[in-house]
């Protein structure tokens, strides 16, 4: 993809660059830990502009970043399972000098990401916040496994599209669905015509199962706080909001909210983002 303007910066985990989008405080100034942002599949760090600017309100420091592959990031070695990505996490947030407690927020199937990221490794979690996200089990679900493999191949033939230019027109249609400000919507428009965009999102979603299969293989320890943000009403997608609620209801110090009026993409956006603020509230409360 073209290099144009991006908001964020491009910090190197040696030989290859991810985009980094970092609002509120300073390390030095910050009321807590960096609160960190993992998006959805085929989605960027640009998703998270407005969580980021209600975070550093409250003088929460936050980092969002876009995943190899993704947005403005440089590809990365193949499989992209969930170990793979929190392999960079790491290597991004030691090359920005934070070796303190995070907060991990994980949109989509960006919950996997964190879930394991909390299971595997050793930087301390204060708390996870899953905002209508995945879980390991959804796999299960009938027409699950092959609901996935559908949307990888659709990935692979947008992709494929986006070459030919055709995504351009479609990303003024599905490149704000979050209601995300100007700036930040041009940008994710831009990222949503890319090819390389698509491709990098593909590789991930091929690597679902693993990384579901991973994510799942041990319970979360039940003493680490987490919030459970959904959108819509609580009847709504009953099997998959049971399997939502459960990290939530199994954790000693968990928080559940349901979003009537929200959608998936817009949980994120100006109307409902503060339900995200409050599950972040909450982990960030517990003793």
């Amino acid at each position: 993809m073209a290099r144009i303007a991006y908001r964020g910066e491009r910090v190197d985990i040696g030989g290859r660059s991810l985009r980094v989008v970092r609002a509120g405080p300073e390390s030095a100034d910050r009321k807590g830990p960096l609160v960190v942002c993992e998006h959805g599949a085929f989605g960027c760090a640009t998703d998270w502009s407005v969580v980021q600017d209600k975070l550093a309100a409250k003088g929460l420091g936050s980092l969002a970043y876009d995943r190899a592959g993704i947005g403005h990031s440089d590809a990365g070695p193949e499989p992209r399972d969930g170990r793979a990505i929190n392999d960079d996490l790491e290597a991004l947030l030691a090359a920005l000098g934070e070796d303190g407690p995070i907060v991990l927020v994980g949109h989509s199937m960006g919950g996997l990401m964190v879930r394991l990221f909390a299971l595997e490794r050793t930087r301390p979690v204060t708390g996870l916040v899953f905002v209508d996200a995945v879980t390991p089990e959804v796999l299960a679900l009938p027409g699950g496994a092959p609901a996935i493999g559908a949307f990888g191949a659709l990935l692979h033939a947008v992709s494929h599209g986006a070459r030919l230019g055709l995504m351009a027109p479609v990303s003024f249609l599905t490149g704000n669905l979050i209601g995300l400000p100007k700036e930040a919507a041009t940008e994710k428009r831009r990222i949503h015509a890319s090819a390389p965009h698509a491709r990098g999102a593909a590789a991930e979603v091929v690597a679902w199962p693993a990384t579901s299969k991973l994510a799942g293989a041990a319970e979360l320890p039940a003493d680490l706080p987490v919030a459970v943000v959904t959108a819509g009403p609580p009847a709504a997608r009953g099997p998959i909001k049971a399997l939502q609620e459960n990290a939530a209801k199994a954790a000693r110090h968990g928080f559940i909210e349901h979003v009537p009026q929200s959608t998936h993409a817009n949980l994120l956006g100006p109307r409902f983002a503060d339900a995200i603020l409050r599950g972040v509230d909450h982990v960030l409360a517990a003793p």
